[in-house]
């Protein structure tokens, strides 16, 4: 469904911003506030289960300095691992965009067409959007060169990958950090449990409000995971 919509956002003027009677807002975000929430939210959860798991009645410095490696080493690996199948999807997004366009270029009837097109839009703009609108989309597509149609990555591709990895790396220090300016380490392990679970509610709170959930429902939510994370390494002597 997002394929399509990318392609109309392609074709609407910049300027304006009306599209066939429509006022369509554009966005210049590389990354929605909801993929945000969501690495960070992904970057706590794995950072939490690390410093959780280590046990701080027998733990001396070595083993504490090597849970720190673990988590950024963890969440490193992950940054990695999540900025490349973002790319992944975009390429994919994009071929799946080229194959609707090609579709539509190579369609003989106008109303055949329009079904495509329509197939591909969410509920809400299939429903609202008639056929003037689609016959526009229609026609932008066929005045496209065969060219457009391979699916490439942009700058702005690369750009988010870079900015899903940086937030997920960066999700890890509020957690570890209790860990270097503390000397108590069951202090600090408390601490960094604390803080985790304060940033679960917070994002959670926000990923609700973005999302159209229940922000207080999704940030106890939230809380409830940190806290039986946390539960489960303490019995475990944590």
């Amino acid at each position: 469904m997002l394929t399509l919509i990318c392609f109309i956002r392609s074709i609407v003027d910049s300027k304006s911003g009306h599209f066939g009677g429509f006022v369509v807002k554009l966005s210049d975000r590389v990354l929605e506030p909801v993929e945000r929430l969501s690495e960070i939210l992904f970057g706590l959860i794995m950072a939490l289960t690390i410093t959780g798991a280590v046990s701080v009645v027998t733990a001396d410095h070595v083993q504490i300095r090597t849970m720190l490696f673990a988590a950024l080493g963890c969440n490193l690996a992950w940054g990695i691992i999540d900025g490349g199948m973002y790319l992944m999807a975009r390429l994919g997004e994009r071929g799946r965009n080229a194959v609707i366009a090609q579709q539509v270029h190579e369609t003989a009837h106008p109303e055949d067409a329009h079904r495509i097109i329509v197939n591909e839009l969410p509920p809400l703009l299939g429903s609202i959007f008639g056929p003037a609108q689609l016959e526009l989309i229609r026609e932008q597509i066929v005045r496209m060169r065969a060219s457009n149609f391979r699916p490439t990555l942009t700058g702005r591709d690369w750009l988010g990958a870079l900015g899903i990895f940086i937030l997920v790396v960066l999700s890890t220090f509020p957690v570890v950090i209790p860990f270097i300016v503390l000397e108590d380490a069951r202090i600090a392990l408390r601490t960094s449990n604390a803080l985790a679970v304060i940033l679960l509610f917070v994002c959670g709170f926000l990923f609700a409000r973005h999302a159209g959930l229940w922000p207080l429902t999704t940030g106890v939510i939230m809380v409830v995971i940190g806290v039986a994370l946390v539960s489960v390494a303490i019995a475990l002597g944590g």
